[in-house]
């Protein structure tokens, strides 16, 4: 088999991968729960290979990335749910749909302001996804037989509420970021930076007053609390909270490494070294130039 610059060569490999018999006894113990934490470190390459502006790193995560998607599909096929043909149809359809003023007609493209229009789209994807849902629950009362764990009825109960929608598998500190956005459409925001400094303090006052027991339960509410109400305050300054601590950490990685050279220039070792010592190590850092 030979590479290609055609999606479906990729398909090809994964089938042949999954292949009883004939393929790979790795790939062919797989599973979708095994595969998830793969495609989730994929993702961070993707992110970290763009950060360090590096195009040949980001065009090889980006085929990791790519091969994560047609090994789900391949998964979802062997269990005779969808292919990887559905899912590109199904997102260049999405693509089009909420895009009128771009793919529609003439009376779409003079409507593309019109007001919650890109809701009423999503809200009947919505709708048209609960009616799949109803249909293949059909098919399997008719004597039609999905394989695997997936079987109509397995699936937990879609959520409902105003919050139902966010994923709770997102990153924590992005997933407090969307959930305080959706509440804040409905009002229950707040509307000035001052008062949020306040909760902040509250809450930091909170965590130093259950620091010192041994209640962990408490102390883990506590410390959740304060990171929440960052967020808040970073969402408030139009702040993203998660590239904000990348910033900061990064800014530490380059401090800590000013750190190790320094030590290393007079033959010495940080851990063999005493708090004070490597204190004045990193208040050198911060005023040292980057290191080679």
């Amino acid at each position: 088999m030979e590479p290609s610059r055609d999606v479906t060569r990729l398909v090809e490999i994964m089938r042949a991968l999954r292949e009883p018999g004939s393929g790979c006894p790795w790939d062919l113990e797989q599973s979708f729960d095994t595969i998830v934490p793969y495609t989730i470190e994929e993702t961070y390459e993707v992110v970290d290979a763009i950060e360090r502006r590096d195009p040949e790193d980001l065009r090889e995560e980006l085929g990791d990335l790519l091969l994560q998607v047609v090994y789900f599909a391949q998964l979802a096929a062997e269990a005779e749910l969808f292919t990887f043909d559905d899912v590109v149809e199904t997102v260049t359809r999405k693509m089009i749909r909420r895009h009128p003023h771009v793919f529609g007609d003439e009376t779409a493209r003079s409507a593309r302001s019109a007001k919650g229009q890109w809701e009423r789209i999503k809200a009947e994807e919505k709708r048209e996804r609960a009616e799949a849902r109803r249909l293949r629950h059909e098919a399997v009362d008719a004597g039609k037989v999905v394989t695997g764990d997936w079987l109509p009825g397995s699936e937990a109960a879609p959520p409902t509420g105003l919050l139902a929608g966010i994923p709770g598998a997102f990153p924590a500190l992005l997933l407090a970021r969307k959930v305080q956005e959706k509440a804040a459409t409905v009002g229950f925001d707040w509307t000035e930076v001052k008062p949020i400094i306040a909760k902040l303090r509250e809450e930091t006052d909170e965590f130093e007053t259950v620091v010192a027991s041994a209640d962990r339960d408490a102390q883990e509410d506590e410390l959740g609390d304060i990171l929440f109400t960052a967020v808040n305050l970073g969402r408030r300054c139009k702040i993203d909270p998660d590239q904000a601590l990348r910033r900061t950490v990064a800014k530490f990685r380059g401090r800590f490494a000013a750190m190790e050279a320094s030590a290393a220039l007079d033959a010495r070792d940080l851990k063999s070294m005493t708090l004070d010592d490597q204190e004045a190590l990193w208040v050198a850092s911060k005023t040292a130039g980057p290191v080679s």
